[in-house]
């Protein structure tokens, strides 16, 4: 669950403003959050797959504490953290298939049970696709994000865009209707 918006968003100004001790109040409260995003997330990967929960969690923390943004809010964090663990399961995917050299393209449902790392070609075709979303419009690509890769419920994602439950809806529905679209455009190409 998601802690409160308030502390966190209080605790993440005061760690931007210096102050050491909220990073060691915001820790146990984003690392729990995150912990319960990834295990949900992890819990519809594929049997076998290398990549543990807990180890998306430790290599997204270690990333979102070095990285020296100027924290809004809540939403902020929530939207970097899932743009971090989406990156790191991009590149885990992109080492695999290196490693395999190659991999056929299976079609996959893009619902609220979808695993992002279904298979390592898809999670890349997913990635491209979602990389022209966000080029165009930001906060489809943030709803999904925080949804598919972040585990996050709509009340959640809502509350960490400060957006009603009604326009994540919305907003989710649209930019499905075009994932699938460019999704579909690239297993036609032979990809």
């Amino acid at each position: 669950m998601i802690p409160n918006s308030d502390q966190v968003t209080r605790l993440l100004r005061d760690w931007r403003d210096g102050e050491s001790a909220a990073l060691e109040e915001l820790t146990p409260l984003v690392y729990d959050a995150l912990c319960d995003i990834a295990r949900r997330h992890m819990s519809a990967e594929r049997s076998g797959h290398t990549l543990q929960a807990t180890a998306l969690v430790g290599e997204a923390y270690l990333r979102l504490v070095k990285v020296d943004l100027d924290w809004r809010d809540r939403g902020h964090f929530y939207s970097v953290a899932a743009r971090m663990m989406r990156r790191i399961l991009v590149d885990h995917s992109r080492n695999r298939l290196r490693s395999k050299r190659g991999g056929g393209i299976t079609h996959f449902a893009l619902d609220e049970n979808f695993a992002p790392a279904a298979s390592d070609a898809e999670l890349m075709d997913l990635d491209d696709a979602l990389t022209q979303l966000q080029g165009f419009d930001e906060r489809k690509s943030q709803v999904v994000e925080l949804v598919y890769f972040g585990g996050l419920t709509y009340e959640e994602t809502a509350a960490a865009l400060d957006i009603s439950e009604a326009t994540v809806d919305r907003e989710l529905r649209l930019a499905k209707a075009w994932l699938y679209r460019e999704l579909d455009k690239s297993s036609n190409k032979g990809y």
